[in-house]
């Protein structure tokens, strides 16, 4: 396989799970010809699958969840996760302020971080010299900025619900876990290089300082991209505690839980590397996708296409000529069209496309609508330069990942 289809969800995701089950065929003293008969025959087996862990990020200090205000008229919350509003964006420009950037945390507090202790170390059999790096060093390193999109797996949660009438447990997520900003930081290939990356290194595998160490590999192909970052500056300003400071991987269009916060280590392994986090969760479970060892199901790594109106949801507007906009993104390119109706699918108009339309980011969009009184069930469908359009409905998962179908969302007039 070419090195760069790995940056392919499904060439990634197909690879490693065979690498894994052909290496642990191996060490099970089967050829390949005995273990497909014993597949033919029905026989099963349970493997102890031992994820190698051979240092310890030690925490640092925790403190409330969320350290940013949060007040009611800007985010919903949900534990230690805030939801942003969309109708916050409607008068305002491409990048979300820091102070409006939704917040997903897996560990129950913020750690708090002093730039003056914190250390990265880079390690494993992927490099040649592990190599611990200060934050004043990787800020003395070339930098670059770039603007991207960063959306958590589970955005748009609540419609699996309202689409196969099945709650789920988790951060009830209508489609505000996402946010655009310009991103600061030095590409992660700096540091691999520095610590004197091999050539066969396979997998890179950020971990958080945070209480869970929260840890999630890429292929070394996606680490070594231009625009895969170690962040340590949010739209001009440094990065937020509730958003990675001291650093913060960028992983563009990426899943929300591989952009690493709080990043303390950088494992590099000539072996593909596993985490709780590709195995167990942030995988696709469901009577639809099929285990793809030594995950439950399919890896989640590339966004789908998703859009969202700068309404509130279930609110009110008044009547009258308005601008009804919105915004499309997607994980694997730019979107190219746009059609939004007004009446649940039955009708549809192209939107206009406002510059700028950043790879990786999002568009905003808009549309002249004459709102007169009554209720209206709006929907948007995007289509991105690769060819993914929004479909009408997708699969049900257990834990209410990636959902990218058109979403109808409805609004009075008053």
């Amino acid at each position: 396989m070419h090195r760069t289809e790995l940056l392919s969800e499904h060439c990634y995701d197909r690879q490693r799970a065979e690498e894994f089950i052909w290496k642990h065929v191996r060490m099970q003293g089967f050829s390949r010809r005995q273990f497909i008969r014993l597949l033919a025959e029905g026989a099963g087996a349970a493997a102890a699958i031992i994820l190698p862990f051979q240092y310890k990020v030690v925490a640092a200090e925790t403190d409330r969840a969320i350290l940013k205000s949060a007040p009611p008229e800007l985010f919903l919350r949900s534990g230690s996760n805030l939801e942003m509003r969309w109708e916050v964006l409607y008068n305002r420009g491409y990048v979300v302020p820091n102070n409006l950037f939704f917040v997903r945390n897996n560990s129950p507090a913020v750690p708090r971080v002093s730039p003056n202790t914190w250390r990265l170390l880079v390690d494993g059999s992927g490099v040649s010299r592990p190599t611990s790096f200060t934050y004043d060093e990787i800020l003395a390193m070339p930098s670059i900025s770039v603007i991207r999109a960063i959306e958590c797996a589970g955005n748009g949660r609540n419609f699996f619900e309202v689409s196969h009438g099945k709650k789920i447990a988790g951060t009830p997520w209508n489609l505000g876990g996402i946010g655009v900003a310009e991103w600061t930081g030095v590409p992660l290939r700096e540091v691999l290089e520095r610590a004197s990356l091999k050539r066969t290194a396979r997998d890179v595998m950020p971990e958080g300082l945070d209480e869970k160490n929260i840890k999630r590999p890429i292929p070394i192909e996606k680490a070594m991209a231009d625009d895969t970052l170690l962040v340590y500056a949010m739209n001009g300003e440094p990065l937020p505690p509730d958003h990675g400071f001291p650093m913060r991987v960028l992983v563009p269009g990426w899943v929300g839980i591989a952009h690493i916060k709080w990043i303390g280590r950088i494992q590099v392994s000539e072996e593909p590397l596993y985490s709780e986090y590709n195995t167990k969760r942030y995988v696709l479970i469901g009577p639809e996708y099929k285990p793809n060892p030594p995950a439950l199901g399919p890896m989640l790594t590339t966004q789908k296409v998703k859009s969202a109106f700068e309404l509130p949801w279930n609110g009110e507007v008044r009547s009258g000529k308005r601008l009804l906009r919105g915004r499309s993104w997607s994980g694997e390119g730019r979107i190219s069209k746009v059609k939004v109706s007004l009446d649940r699918g039955r009708t549809w108009q192209e939107a206009r496309l406002r510059e700028p339309n950043i790879d990786l980011a999002w568009v905003r969009w808009d549309l002249d609508w004459d709102a007169r009184p009554g209720t209206y069930k709006l929907q948007a469908r995007a289509t991105d330069s690769k060819g993914n359009t929004q479909p009408d409905r997708i699969p049900f998962n257990d834990e209410g990942y990636s959902y990218w179908a058109v979403v109808t969302h409805t609004i009075s007039v008053k």
